[in-house]
C-alpha cells in the first residue's frame, strides 16, 4: 500500500510540472493514507527530472519521517497541519504557478466572474491573511498551514466546495478527496486566475457571477443533484 501510495505522489508531482504549473523546483504534491496516518511528499530542493516513486519521502501525520533517504519537502508541516483539519481530503499540491501567484503576492482573493470558475470553487478563491512576524520567525510552514486552515473555519467553507486557497504573499496551496484531484484544483486554479485577470483588464467593475447561475454550475458537479459526466451507470 505505500508503494501505492510513493507512486501516486510521484505521479502528481509530474503532472503539476507537466501542466507548466512549476518551475524550477518550487511546488510540491502528496498524498496521504488515513488509515496509516502517512503522507508520501515530493523531497525538498531536488529537480523534478531526477525524481522517482521511490525517492518519494514517508512522513506520518504526527510529523516523523517514516521511510526514504531524502530530507521532505520543506512545507511538509503545511500538508500535515491540512490534513489534520480537512479530514476529508487525501491529497494536497502547492505550486508557485504565475497568475495565481500574482494574486496571492497582491493580497487578492481571485474573484469568480463566470461559469468556468464555477465548476470547481462554490465562490471566490479565498485568499488567507498575512503571517505576523512572530508565525514568520517560529514554524512558518505549520503556521502556514494554520492561516489557511483558520481562514476556512473563520467563513465556515467546506474545503470540497472551495478545493484551494492563496496563501498571502505566498502562492496556491489546492486539494481534493485524491492527490489527482488536487492536481486538477491546481490546475483550475490557474486557469481561472488567467481568466479574472483577463476579464479584470476589459471590465475593471465587472460584478461577480450571478448567485443562480453559479449555483446551477457548481451544482451541476458537485452534490446529490451532481449530472455532469458519465456517472457510475
Amino acid at each position: 500500500m505505500l508503494t501505492e501510495l510513493k507512486r501516486e505522489a510521484y505521479e502528481a508531482n509530474m503532472a503539476v510540472q507537466r501542466h507548466g504549473l512549476i518551475n524550477l523546483t518550487f511546488g510540491n504534491a502528496s498524498a496521504v493514507d488515513r488509515r496509516k496516518g502517512i503522507f508520501a511528499i515530493k523531497p525538498s530542493g531536488v529537480a523534478y527530472e531526477a525524481l522517482s516513486p521511490s525517492a518519494m519521502v514517508l512522513v506520518d501525520l504526527a510529523g516523523k519521517k517514516v521511510e526514504g533517504d531524502l530530507k521532505p519537502s520543506s512545507d511538509a508541516p503545511t500538508h500535515r497541519r491540512l490534513y489534520l483539519g480537512f479530514k476529508k481530503i487525501g491529497g494536497v499540491v502547492h505550486t508557485h504557478s504565475s497568475r495565481a501567484t500574482a494574486f496571492a503576492q497582491a493580497g487578492l482573493s481571485i474573484p469568480i466572474f463566470g461559469t468556468t470558475h464555477a465548476d470547481y470553487f462554490n465562490g471566490d478563491v479565498p485568499i488567507t491573511r498575512k503571517l505576523t512576524s512572530l508565525e514568520i520567525e517560529g514554524s512558518y510552514e505549520w503556521e502556514t498551514g494554520n492561516v489557511i486552515v483558520e481562514r476556512f473555519l473563520a467563513d465556515d467553507l467546506d474545503p470540497l466546495d472551495f478545493p484551494g486557497v492563496l496563501v498571502n504573499r505566498h502562492g496556491p496551496f489546492s486539494w481534493g478527496p485524491t492527490v489527482a484531484k488536487a492536481v486538477e484544483a491546481a490546475v483550475a486554479i490557474e486557469c481561472i486566475a488567467h481568466l479574472a485577470q483577463m476579464t479584470l483588464e476589459l471590465a475593471p467593475r465587472l460584478k461577480t457571477i450571478e448567485p443562480e447561475l453559479l449555483d446551477k454550475h457548481f451544482g451541476r458537479k458537485h452534490g446529490a443533484g451532481a449530472y455532469y459526466g458519465q456517472g457510475k451507470g
